[in-house]
């Protein structure tokens, strides 16, 4: 598969030649969708933003096509997560950095030390940063300072921007918590199809517990589906949740596990996880599918 991308990059670079902007604005391939919603609030119509990866799609599982590899090569700019989330673009983006391209991976942005540990990435750390608030808090700051250094006629526009943006995150994080106070410590324990809710757990004192570890790369085994059953068993749990871009069939088959038992465990819904929902909706946003997420997992949990 490395070998695969890495001629497809050097192909397109010997065959596509730099499109001319047809605008003057500046070009910024995003990665996931949440990356694409916080650079489309920093530069508003400063920039031209285009997303790789849709709702529903799984960046674990990701691969470039020739059309992706094409964006990349024409942006001037590429804006990423970084910690090996999109694990199948990390040689596109070394082929990129050494094409002196400028690429921004928001992870960058975090003191490693507030990072959560995996043998599961290549980084040795949990990729998913944005489900803790003030990660993203810190992220917006650095791509707004990446940005306002990349485009300095514009660095007014994007700090202001950044600014209210900043501000509808705090107001979130308030919002947020007044939901999950209402839930009892004791029942704050999130079963869900891989363990993409570690950074929240540990901001809202949930235990996370996740079928798939917390790479999508690896499924879940019959064994694995015996020891959840067990646990939600044993911990009485209510509800366990599906998510937006991963299969819910290992879901299901949990549910299915817990009733041989003589027990009952309802789906309590679907969680946003690895990607924003559809573009035009609030879960299509950030701050939409975190409303989304913890206004379903309390509702459910109670």
């Amino acid at each position: 598969m490395k070998k695969y991308i890495i001629v497809l990059v050097l192909a397109i670079f010997i065959g596509c030649k730099q499109e001319v902007k047809k605008n003057g604005k500046l070009q910024v391939v995003t990665t996931t969708t949440m990356i694409t919603d916080l650079v489309k609030n920093i530069v508003g119509t400063k920039m031209d933003v285009q997303g790789l990866m849709g709702a529903g799609v799984d960046p674990h599982l990701y691969k470039a096509s020739e059309g992706d590899v094409s964006k990349l090569f024409n942006a001037d700019v590429i804006v990423y997560n970084g910690l090996h989330l999109e694990g199948k673009l990390e040689d596109v983006f070394e082929k990129m950095r050494h094409q002196n391209k400028k690429t921004i991976a928001v992870s960058d942005a975090i003191d490693k030390s507030t990072l959560i540990g995996s043998e599961y990435f290549a980084s040795n750390y949990d990729p998913h940063i944005w489900f803790d608030i003030t990660n993203w808090e810190i992220i917006t700051k650095y791509v707004v300072a990446q940005l306002s250094e990349l485009d300095a006629k514009n660095a007014i526009s994007y700090k202001e921007n950044g600014v209210k943006y900043l501000a509808s995150l705090a107001s979130l994080k308030i919002t947020i918590a007044e939901q999950i106070n209402s839930l009892p410590v004791e029942k704050r324990i999130l079963v869900t199809a891989h363990d993409a809710f570690n950074y929240f757990g540990k901001a809202f004192q949930f235990n996370v517990v996740g079928l798939q570890g917390l790479s999508t790369a690896t499924e879940a085994g019959v064994k694995d589906v015996q020891k959840m059953a067990k646990f939600i068993e044993e911990h009485e749990v209510k509800a366990i949740f599906v998510e937006s871009s991963v299969p819910k069939r290992t879901v299901e088959a949990l549910q299915e596990a817990v009733k041989a038992k003589d027990k009952e465990v309802v789906i309590g819904g679907t969680l946003y996880s690895d990607a924003l929902g559809s573009a035009g909706t609030e879960e299509g946003t950030y701050i939409g599918m975190y409303t989304h997420n913890v206004k379903t997992i309390v509702d459910s949990l109670k």
